[in-house]
């Protein structure tokens, strides 16, 4: 078993920056992989980023070139920093990680995004 708690969201101006961070109840390293998905009412969950323990990353088209995902294994956290925030980004961001050894999806219960002048 893993939990994940996220923090970082809020309200933000289109074009700012937010940091989401994930914190895991145990060390990331039998987490693989971690990454961030987000939803919005009424739509289906998408993926945002995720990170492999081995350092591959992979992106949403909408996303690439302004997040980034990051690991921190002393810290048994995952990041996602957000940059050149725009309206359609505003979502629930949740917090993703499949455990390497029982092959067990887990999830965070999710941090607001808003992004509005």
């Amino acid at each position: 078993q893993v939990q994940l708690v996220e923090s970082g969201g809020g309200l933000v101006q289109p074009g700012g920056s937010l940091r989401l961070s994930c914190l895991a109840s145990r060390n990331i390293f039998s987490l693989n992989p971690m990454g961030w998905y987000r939803q919005v009412p009424g739509k289906q969950r998408e993926l945002v980023a995720t990170n492999t323990r081995g350092g591959i990353t992979n992106y949403a088209d909408s996303v690439k070139g302004r997040f980034t995902i990051s690991r921190d294994s002393a810290k048994n956290a995952v990041y996602l920093q957000m940059n050149s925030l725009k309206p359609e980004d505003t979502a629930v961001y949740s917090c993703y990680a499949r455990g390497a050894a029982e092959g067990h999806d887990y999830w965070g219960r999710g941090t607001q995004v808003t992004v509005s002048s």
